[in-house]
């Protein structure tokens, strides 16, 4: 880049905006993050370089002094909430936030000429899967509020690009994990519903023991498998995402990203007690409805029209990044 790209990302102080931020800012683009830090955590955001502005999306007379001060060329969009059982039992939050409020700064970008959007999406536009691995051209059959809001948006994305030309690539990812190589941030959710965090905390004795729901599917060892894809692998995807907007003739972009390949829940404990030396306490439950037995991504088309593939493709090497950040000092690391 000859001259600074300036990128605003919303949701930028979470667990994966966090980690774009960063990686954005590594790369020489100027960063402007907007988040109102309810799920959020102000030290995410590590580097002194990037602009933090606490605030919402629904709030169009920020966005629009945003847009009028800044010369902004792209947005991130990682700003949705994302408790899929929290979004049946509440729905209302879950389509203001992440479909209206989304809405409402895609209107600021069409008023001020911001020409490209790259959207944090979700494998949970599936739904229950057809079959696996799961590639771009399956069904999108949400059986959820939050996934019925990302894919809700993807539609309002082609709509607007259509009408108003603007640039845009959903990235639909699978279970987002691990942390920085360097320990700096991480995962870090209020409540936590995510088995890595959840299983390592039973490992260290900071819960009493984890869950395993349901150990009768059709898969090798009857517990649900899942394509587990590292932090950092997302974040790259994201900014490959940007530049091929920015270079070609592309329009609208829609890409799944995993590594192919999936873990149990079995595997992935026994990894863990492999790469922390330590016993997982364990309690067997019933299934969880609406728990797939797989849920695996099919990437090709990432590598082929992005030029991505996953570099972190061993549980173990995702898990000792995990412990590193969990394993820390507190001191100085933002906690639950």
């Amino acid at each position: 880049m000859s001259e600074k790209e300036k990128i605003l990302v919303v949701g930028g102080a979470g667990y994966i905006g966090s980690h774009t931020v960063r990686m954005l800012s590594d790369q020489g683009y100027e960063v402007i993050v907007l988040d109102n830090l309810i799920y959020g955590h102000r030290d995410a955001i590590v580097d002194e370089g990037v602009l933090f502005i606490e605030g919402n999306l629904g709030d169009s007379t920020l966005l629009d002094q945003i847009f009028g001060e800044h010369s902004i060329s792209a947005v991130f969009h990682f700003a949705a909430f994302a408790y899929v059982g929290e979004s049946v039992t509440e729905p209302s939050k879950y389509y203001q936030n992440n479909l209206c409020a989304s809405i409402n700064l895609l209107d600021a970008m069409v008023k001020h000429k911001c020409p490209t959007f790259i959207f944090s999406s979700t494998c949970a536009t599936y739904g229950n899967p057809e079959y696996v691995p799961i590639d771009e051209k399956h069904p999108q059959n949400p059986i959820n509020p939050y996934g019925a809001s990302k894919l809700m948006l993807e539609r309002v994305l082609d709509d607007y690009s259509h009408a108003y030309g603007l640039k845009h690539c959903c990235l639909r990812y699978f279970n987002a994990s691990g942390a920085s190589l360097d320990a700096k941030i991480g995962e870090d959710h209020n409540p936590e519903t995510h088995l890595i965090p959840l299983v390592l905390d039973a490992a260290m004795g900071k819960r009493e023991n984890i869950t395993v729901f349901g150990t009768d599917y059709d898969t090798p060892d009857g517990t649900c498998i899942r394509d587990y894809i590292h932090i950092l692998d997302l974040a790259r995807a994201h900014i490959l995402a940007l530049e091929k907007l920015n270079n070609s003739d592309e329009q609208a972009l829609k890409i799944n990203l995993g590594t192919g390949k999936g873990k149990s829940v079995k595997e992935v404990i026994d990894a863990t007690e492999a790469v922390t030396g330590l016993k997982v306490p364990l309690v067997y439950g019933e299934r969880r409805a609406g728990d797939p037995p797989e849920l695996v991504a099919n990437a090709a088309y990432a590598k082929e029209i992005i030029g991505w593939e996953a570099e972190f493709t061993d549980i173990h090497e995702i898990l000792k990044t995990a412990y590193a950040w969990v394993n820390q000092d507190h001191q100085g690391k933002y906690t639950k």
